[in-house]
């Protein structure tokens, strides 16, 4: 009874974990439309005070989700090692070359998450960011809310029921959900800098100080719809191609990983 409790009590620290980290990363998208900014940090430079902080923060978190999967035998020595692999595939897949805002790197942690659950598909997300950012020399402000945006993407995959008795229709309702998820993270990436942008120019479009939240929500959706949509739907085709594409088999290749090495995903 003790070793149960204590397996349960380590699962919870996993999924505390994931809360706080999610808390964390909806607090550092939101808090400059709930705190009033002083200094105006514009462009790629949004953000350039805090980001260091929570790129920190985010970090430990993701360490102490591996330590309380690996207590609790969630994950094993072995799926560590498939996580590092599918990390390292995940980042080279940000090379691909695509139109519009085409990125090959979220088909994996959403499909990942679906098959090996939260844990894994926040840290696969997350993780691969920061691999990739340090292939490319892409390393600034923007890089914690990026691991968030497609961690986000891997977690939320895992609350979708498993569909593999339905045979082709699972690549296929996969392949919608990765569309989906392809609009939502351009819609939530947007905010690490938008609320940074003053609307000088009464466009409409911008920040102005002391707005409403329906104001607030109504600029947002007039700057989406006019600068990100398209591009973002270049995104969400893509992620719907892949999972079309290479879906059944990855997925075969996963739960086969699975059975063989005896991880359970909850």
């Amino acid at each position: 009874m003790r070793t149960r409790a204590s397996t349960l009590a380590r699962r919870g620290l996993s999924t505390l974990t994931l809360i706080l980290a999610t808390l964390l990363g909806a607090v550092a998208f939101l808090y400059p439309f709930l705190v009033p900014q002083t200094h105006k940090d514009t462009g790629f430079m949004a953000h350039s005070t805090d980001a260091p902080l929570t790129f920190l923060i985010l970090l430990v978190l993701c360490l102490v989700v591996v330590i309380a999967n690996l207590e609790t035998q969630q994950m094993n020595s072995k799926m560590i090692a498939v996580l590092g692999i599918l990390v390292a595939i995940n980042a080279a897949l940000r090379l691909i070359p695509g139109p519009a805002g085409f990125s090959a790197m979220l088909f994996l942690p959403i499909l990942c998450g679906y098959t090996y659950g939260a844990d894994f598909g926040f840290l696969l997300g997350a993780l691969s960011l920061l691999v990739s950012a340090i292939m490319t020399g892409g390393m600034g402000p923007w890089l914690p809310y990026q691991m968030f945006a497609v961690a986000w993407m891997g977690m939320a995959s895992a609350w979708l029921p498993q569909l593999h008795r339905f045979g082709r229709v699972e690549v296929v309702l996969l392949a919608l959900w990765g569309a989906v998820l392809g609009l939502l993270f351009g819609a939530i990436m947007n905010l690490w800098f938008w609320p940074y942008i003053i609307d000088i120019g009464q466009s409409g479009m911008y920040q102005q100080p002391g707005p409403g939240v329906w104001e607030i929500l109504g600029r947002y959706a007039t700057f989406y719809v006019a600068t990100s949509l398209w591009w973002d739907m270049g995104r969400a085709a893509g992620n719907l191609l892949l999972i079309l594409l290479f879906g059944a088999p990855i997925l075969h290749l996963l739960r086969r990983f699975q059975r063989r090495f005896h991880f359970i995903a909850e």
